[in-house]
């Protein structure tokens, strides 16, 4: 059930950002009188799982899911339809209008993909607002079990003073600097430590086991107790939180090794807490070290407990157009960044670049319908940047040219539009196969 709710989602929002993207371009070319042969959502190499003639345009889904287009007559795309070109240009061709028109259609696309993740982040802003972690309220630092980060010096109870010199306010904005992320002061004991990042730390961190870092600290709650568990019949209930065993008192999850390792295959006495009651149970901890309780988290609870406080800030309608603007701004800066990054071979970031099951695993396996826009908001952007590269068969490749013609008054042939496509193709497939290839050797090795 949890892959259905994942893959659902993540072809969902897919083929909604196709669909619209491809839209973009096809509504412009319509306003202009140019003739748009097909559109497709999916790739229909040899045949279609649907598709049906609508006027001047064949409209359909084609069995590849690697994407979508519309095809536009005298236009040189991934099509490459030579005999087209080889005839004289009509005047519904694209070949045929002015190169400002031809430059709106181009940009057709991209421009709907930045429109489409701007509203979605304004309606975010105005039905959820944002709901955050305060620094401040971390007052035991983060939970570190990445070994990377613990090669490199960070040690769990540190909190996270400044990154890149900029001071950590809240959870959020931590996790959005990582990306970035040269230097970090941290508090250890009340006394601050700098340390720096090793040029390649993207490298590293993507080809890590553990994909954790600055884990917020919470305690041990019951979300359920398993029927197979050796502690079925303790009369544990969802939200009791572990306060102490055995006497000993501890109050965050990442403790519990000390006791696991100390009362393994023993039974011990524990003392939680049930809403407000404090109560006494026994329960078992396994031979191979296991409570086999599956914890839970309630952020709402865990503020009431004094573990950490939640900021939320709610916006009026016209309040959210601005905050739905900056949530936008930083995403693209974000993206552009981590692009750099991924360009830059010392920073060794490529070897985390992913293809489709990096994207299918982003989504949660439960619909959680803010999560499920945030995440088409996020891809949208990333799909309108991706496209403005400026690459051949991309979007930002004919952008490119039709600039060149802009401004040096001349038009490359098309035999030259020809080649710079078939380059541009290989380029493309050459950099599917490796993000995918990326996702089937960590999928091996982890």
């Amino acid at each position: 059930m949890e892959f259905v709710i994942k893959i659902s989602q993540f072809l969902l929002s897919l083929s909604l950002l196709i669909v619209l993207h491809e839209l973009g371009h096809f509504i412009p070319a319509k306003l202009f009188k140019t003739r748009v042969e097909k559109f497709y959502l999916f790739f229909d190499i040899k045949y279609s799982l649907f598709k049906k003639k609508i006027g001047e345009t064949v409209y359909g889904i084609g069995w590849l899911p690697l994407g979508g287009y519309v095809k536009i007559s005298g236009m040189i795309d991934e099509s490459m339809d030579k005999e087209q070109m080889a005839e004289e240009p009509k005047p519904w061709e694209f070949r045929s209008k002015p190169s400002w028109q031809r430059l709106i259609i181009m940009l057709g696309g991209v421009t709907v993909n930045f429109i489409l993740a701007y509203f979605i982040y304004v309606f975010l802003s105005f039905a959820y607002g944002d709901t955050d972690f305060s620094s401040e309220s971390l007052k035991d630092g983060y939970w570190i079990e990445n070994e990377l980060l613990l090669d490199l010096g960070f040690q769990t109870g540190d909190k996270v003073i400044s990154v890149n010199g900029v001071e950590i306010e809240s959870h959020s904005q931590l996790r959005s600097s990582i990306i970035g992320a040269e230097t970090f002061v941290i508090n250890r004991d009340g006394v601050n430590q700098e340390i720096v990042l090793p040029k390649d730390f993207l490298g590293q961190l993507s080809t890590s086991k553990s994909k954790s870092l600055f884990d917020i600290r919470v305690p041990f709650m019951v979300a359920k107790v398993p029927d197979s568990s050796i502690n079925k019949a303790a009369d544990l209930k969802k939200g009791d939180v572990f306060l102490s065993i055995e006497g000993e008192d501890f109050k965050y999850y990442d403790q519990i090794d000390y006791f696991i390792d100390k009362f393994k295959g023993k039974t011990v006495n524990a003392t939680l807490l049930r809403d407000t009651e404090t109560i006494e149970k026994q329960v078992a901890i396994s031979d191979d070290g296991f409570f086999e309780i599956v914890p839970g988290e309630s952020f709402l609870k865990f503020d009431e407990l004094g573990y950490l406080e939640i900021t939320r800030k709610e916006y009026s309608f016209t309040e959210s157009f601005g905050a739905g603007g900056t949530k936008f701004v930083n995403k693209i800066s974000d993206y552009w960044e981590q692009l750099g990054k991924i360009f830059s071979p010392s920073t060794g970031a490529y070897k985390g670049v992913g293809g489709f099951k990096a994207i299918f695993d982003i989504f949660p396996d439960q619909w959680i319908w803010a999560d499920f826009w945030n995440l088409t908001a996020f891809l949208s952007i990333m799909l309108g940047v991706l496209n403005l590269l400026p690459i051949p068969a991309l979007d930002g490749g004919h952008v490119m040219f039709l600039l060149y013609e802009m401004v040096s008054g001349r038009k490359p042939s098309d035999k030259f539009m020809e080649y710079a496509q078939m380059i541009g193709f290989f380029i493309l497939i050459a950099l599917v196969l490796f993000a995918n290839g990326n996702d089937i050797f960590k999928a091996f090795t982890n």
